[in-house]
């Protein structure tokens, strides 16, 4: 299935006329945004219509945006673990340890556009990072979009800027890459981004485009920093992903219709949806009065060259986990490469 393939069914989807008959299975999902965030209005929302449209009305979605079913963004994993959610949508990057083989895309000038990667993902998760996501069925499996840097109150053009500058980091990579290029990281879930940067916590956050309205980063922030080029900066994995436990619990038929809504190019369309929104949020933020403008590519390259030890230093601890990490650092980034020609 193509991701304009999805796209057509996420559009037919509410024209069915079984989606109004009683449902029998209440599907719970949960994730840490508003539900005015791209991810939810443009993919979660459209997907959930789509199973209970397939399903005849036996198969539905409830939404818990924002943490409401309780808890932090950190615990959403233990939550679909435990039975208190069924599908969870968050970042790998929120658990430390739990992810480290999968954590590759993550690392500094690694990914390229949101579908690409996106594609590149989804196969490396299917393959040789699957053992990590034991107990879990992923649904989709897409890297949000290329980070920039968004500061409060001064412009960051050279390396020397980023010195003593606390920089929101939602990663221990991205900690490790803002470290290397001499600002100070700070660990924080995008929901306390806001406050963060109000209240002077932080100087500036990576983050990409796509969820910067629905924070109000444009309203707390001056200027953006983004790379020039096909490489991004940064990126962060993020899943949706079902209780393995719930999926065998449905009948087949059901079982079929949640393998048909799943795999790359729903991965892909997830990945569409946001880049779309990626460069609505930019215009908003242009139209705000800030400044948005491109690292010069010599200076990119003294950044490149700056952060080169963290993929080593990656590549040391898979290997100090029995794992040949120069085998999956160029095995990611070979599926990325293809994917991005």
């Amino acid at each position: 299935m193509k991701a304009r393939q999805f796209a057509l069914g996420i559009a037919a989807a509410a024209l069915v006329p079984g989606a109004a008959q009683a449902q029998e299975v209440v599907l719970k999902v949960a994730h840490f945004l508003t539900p005015t965030t791209p991810a939810h209005v443009k993919f979660i929302e459209p997907w959930c219509g789509k199973i209970e449209a397939q399903s005849q009305g036996r198969m539905k979605c409830q939404l818990y945006p924002a943490m409401s079913l309780g808890g932090t963004p950190p615990q959403l994993l233990n939550q679909v673990r435990d039975g208190v959610a069924d599908i969870v949508w968050t970042l790998p990057g929120y658990t430390p340890g739990r992810f480290p083989i999968t954590e590759v895309f993550e690392l500094p000038f690694f990914s390229t556009s949101y579908e690409a990667t996106s594609r590149a993902l989804w196969d490396f998760i299917e393959g040789s990072a699957a053992s990590e996501f034991a107990g879990l069925r992923p649904i989709a499996t897409w890297s949000a979009g290329p980070y920039l840097l968004h500061f409060r109150n001064k412009q960051v053009n050279a390396l020397e800027d980023l010195k003593g500058l606390k920089v929101r980091t939602p990663s221990r990579l991205g900690n490790k890459m803002l470290a290397a290029l001499g600002a100070t990281p700070v660990g924080m879930p995008a929901p306390q981004m806001t406050e963060g940067l109000a209240k002077g916590v932080i100087d500036g956050a990576l983050l990409p485009w796509e969820v910067v309205p629905a924070l109000k980063i444009q309203e707390l922030t001056k200027y953006h920093a983004e790379p020039t080029g096909k490489i991004a900066l940064s990126t962060a994995t993020t899943i949706f992903v079902m209780s393995q436990k719930k999926y065998d619990s449905l009948p087949a038929d059901l079982r079929k219709v949640i393998d048909d809504n799943r795999g790359r190019e729903v991965s892909a369309f997830a990945a569409g949806q946001l880049a779309e929104a990626g460069n609505a949020s930019r215009d908003i933020t242009l139209k705000n009065g800030n400044t948005v403008y491109q690292l010069a590519p010599e200076e990119l390259e003294r950044w490149k060259q700056t952060t080169a030890p963290v993929a080593q230093e990656w590549i040391k601890d898979m290997d100090a986990k029995g794992l040949d990490g120069r085998k999956l650092h160029d095995e990611a980034a070979a599926l990325v490469q293809k994917y991005s020609n």
